[in-house]
Parts: structure tokens; C-alpha cells; sequence
């Protein structure tokens, strides 16, 4: 087993409940900080969350921690999407604008690429890294006291020093931060994706140039955007479309679409639209993906301050915020070195540093996917066409160009000082 760099151990034992990105990037970080984090997946394969095929993006402010991770850049860089562009239409055709991020290469690494793909090459990290993952383990409560956490996990008390809820928007961990059981919400939203090699379009006319090389097109219109992309030079290609949507979320939130439903949405639309989506072959994964939607938090953090949640579990993203992945990388890296600088002894000290750090910026990245989704589905194409950029994605240094792990060894102290003066007063 290779030898990677690790701190000194911390003592400290963490359950991760939930193997996400989120959850295994949590445990890489706790293990690289020294503690000794044990990850509990309800799947009974990694299979399960690999097999599903979607594109996902990590920004520099994210990507930039898996260069800490032997190997792993390397790997996702071979696979990864290689455009650094962005080609903007208007929904009938006409083209708009290209958007350039070749300037954020400063900033960090870009990653773009499959889901299923990326997250197997993290998982292995972590196996490489002898990090204890298990399989088939339900978990349906949380527990603490002063002194530790734990889940019940098929059926049996779990304890630890500290627990991380990172399963999701649905996380049972949800109801021991907040004091009570809240459901999701539909957001009004809902997204149509779908992912099928390219060959399966290399032959069409109309179509064969988005998989001639890696492209990254948006067509943008009333109430709907449409996105499409090519990677590893046209060998597969995605689409993906955001709409309004008044759909229950009660019963499910995800499950698979159907190409006439697709193209009742995109009627009317750019011809090239309607023929991506008449292009999706039969077989390919096409999911009508319904958005939900929770009120902010109030806290991330349970009472006694051993249970955090973290990623999707405590502030679910718009995708059009592109930040929902990278947040939930964040989030592992802050609340392992707060943990590290915290100690066994101050435990509850060093969760309550964690959630004071991100609370702040998690919620105004938040909102970033709501200012584009309005720029984009409510559009002045007038006011476009005189200024073509006005319809870019925000892309602002704050939250990009940011490394998560310096800014919490240099503001830990300085936040610590806050967290123990609140609880003198309590």
C-alpha cells in the first residue's frame, strides 16, 4: 500500500456517513489531517453511484485539493472535458458569444467530466489510501452526548468522536441539527440530462461538429437553457436542460425521462436543439432529474456540536451555480483541519469553527445560481445584443480563486477566539 503524507495522528475517530463526493472527499482530507475516519455507504456495490452518467464540474476553488492527492489530478485531467470555452446562443439559433476561462488557469485546475468517472478515480484514492469504507450499511438515526456521536447503523449503535451526515439531501443527520424532520420542496425547477457516446451523432449533418472535438454550447431561452457538450476528443457527449417545472416532490425526485417529453419543452427552439434531443438513442441514460429545494439552515452543526453536515445534507446547489460539487470538497477540507487544529480534547470547539468559516460563504456561493439561472431565463435580448457579455457566467474571484485549506489554518484562530467567547456567554 503506498505511503502517502499524512499529519501526525489526531486520535480522533470520525464516521462519514454516505460515499458521495462529498463523504469520500471528507474522509481523504480526515485522513490526510491524521484522524481516522470510517465511511458507512448504503449502496451494496460502488457500482450503484458510479453507473450513474452525468457530467459534473469542479471549478479551481474545488479542483485545486485533489492536486494535494497523489495521482488524482493527473487522472482526472486525461478524462476530463479539454474546452476552455463556452459557445452562448440565443434559443432560436442565432449565435451570441463565446465565454473564455482560459484566464482562471491562474486561479487553478478546471475539471469537467463524467460523474460515474471522476468519482471512481477519487474512490480509489481513497482505497489506495487503506481508508475504511463499508458497504450495505443503513443508517437510520444519529446520537450525541458531550462526550461523542453515533448512528444507529443496520440496527446496531455506531460511536465515534465525531459524525459527518454527508448522504444527501434527504440525510436522516438533517433531524438532529434542526430539531425536527423537515421534507424537500419542489424548487420549480426540474433538469432533463443525458449522456451516450458520440459515435451515435458523428455521422449527422447537423450535428457531427460537436463531436469533431471537445465543445461546450448553450442555447438560452424564456424559462429554459439548454446545454450541450463533447469529451476525450467526441468520443461521448451530454446534454442537459434546466426548466420550470411544477412536478411533486414528494414521491420522487429523480427517474428516467422520455425523449417525446423533452422535446415538448424545446419545441419551437433552435432546430439543432430539437435534433440533439431526437439524436438521444435508445438505451442511453436520459433522467428527469426534479430540483429541489431547502430553506437555508440555521445551523450545520448539531447541539452538542459532534454531528456536522456537510454538501448536499446542508445546502444543496442549482446547477446553474456550478459550485454545488466543489462547496461539498470545501466543506470536507475545513471541517478535517479544524478538527486537526482543535484537537481530541476540543472537539466541539473545532466542529463549531468549521460551520462559522463556511456558514457565510456557502450562502452567498448559493446564490450565484439563482442570479444566473434569472440572467439566462429571463433574458433582454436586446440589451444582449448590444452587450454580448452580459449573459456570461459570474465568474468572480472570491469564490473561485480561493484555497479552503489556507484560509482555515490562517483564520482558525482569529475564529476560535469568536466560538469560545459565544459559548462563555451562554
Amino acid at each position: 500500500m503506498p505511503d502517502f503524507p499524512r499529519r501526525p495522528s489526531t486520535g480522533i475517530t470520525v464516521i462519514i456517513v454516505g460515499a458521495g463526493f462529498a463523504g469520500i472527499s471528507a474522509a481523504i482530507e480526515c485522513d490526510r489531517k491524521g484522524h481516522k475516519p470510517i465511511i458507512l455507504e448504503k449502496a451494496e456495490t460502488i457500482e450503484e453511484i458510479t453507473r450513474f452518467g452525468d457530467i459534473i464540474s469542479f471549478d479551481p476553488n474545488g479542483a485545486r485539493n485533489f492536486e494535494r492527492w497523489p495521482g488524482v489530478i493527473e487522472a482526472m485531467q486525461k478524462v476530463a472535458r479539454q474546452t476552455s470555452w463556452l459557445d452562448l446562443y440565443h434559443w432560436r439559433g442565432e449565435f451570441i458569444t463565446r465565454q473564455s476561462f482560459a484566464e482562471e488557469k491562474n486561479w487553478g485546475p478546471r475539471i469537467n467530466g463524467h460523474r460515474g468517472e471522476l468519482y471512481s478515480i477519487i474512490y480509489q484514492h481513497a482505497v489506495d489510501r487503506g481508508i475504511d469504507i463499508r458497504l450495505g450499511q443503513r443508517v437510520t438515526d444519529y446520537f450525541e452526548d458531550d462526550s461523542r456521536a453515533g448512528v444507529v447503523v443496520n440496527g446496531e449503535d455506531m460511536f465515534a468522536d465525531v459524525v459527518i451526515a454527508a448522504e444527501g439531501v434527504r440525510s436522516r443527520g438533517r433531524k438532529i441539527v434542526l430539531g425536527f424532520d423537515d421534507k424537500p420542496k419542489s424548487s420549480g425547477y426540474a433538469v432533463y440530462r443525458s449522456w451516450f457516446p458520440g459515435h451515435h451523432i458523428k455521422n449527422n449533418p447537423m450535428l457531427k461538429h460537436l463531436v469533431a472535438q471537445d465543445t461546450h454550447s448553450g442555447w438560452v431561452g424564456p424559462d429554459l437553457h439548454f446545454l450541450a457538450s463533447s469529451l476525450k476528443g467526441g468520443q461521448e457527449f451530454n446534454w442537459v436542460f434546466t426548466h420550470v417545472d411544477d412536478g411533486n416532490i414528494e414521491e420522487s425526485w429523480q427517474f428516467p425521462g422520455k425523449v417525446e417529453d423533452c422535446l415538448k419543452y424545446v419545441e419551437g427552439w433552435a432546430p439543432i436543439v430539437q435534433e440533439i434531443v431526437k439524436s438521444t438513442p435508445k438505451g442511453g441514460r436520459l433522467i428527469d432529474h426534479k430540483l429541489v429545494f431547502r430553506d437555508p439552515l440555521p445551523t450545520f452543526i448539531s447541539p452538542k456540536a459532534r454531528i456536522a453536515l456537510i454538501g448536499d445534507a446542508a445546502h444543496p446547489f442549482l446547477p446553474t451555480s456550478i459550485q454545488g460539487a466543489s462547496q461539498s470538497i470545501e466543506d470536507g477540507v475545513v471541517l478535517a483541519a479544524c478538527l486537526e487544529q482543535a484537537g481530541k480534547s476540543k472537539i466541539d470547539v473545532g466542529v463549531r469553527a468549521f460551520e462559522k468559516i463556511r456558514y457565510e460563504r456557502v450562502h452567498k456561493a448559493q446564490a450565484t445560481g439563482v442570479k444566473t439561472r434569472e440572467k439566462w431565463h429571463k433574458a433582454n435580448w436586446d440589451k444582449i445584443r448590444e452587450d454580448p457579455e452580459a449573459i456570461h457566467l459570474t465568474r468572480e474571484a472570491w469564490l473561485l480563486d480561493f484555497d479552503a485549506e489556507e484560509d482555515c489554518y490562517r483564520r482558525f484562530g482569529e475564529v476560535v477566539r469568536a466560538v469560545e467567547g459565544a459559548k462563555a456567554k451562554l
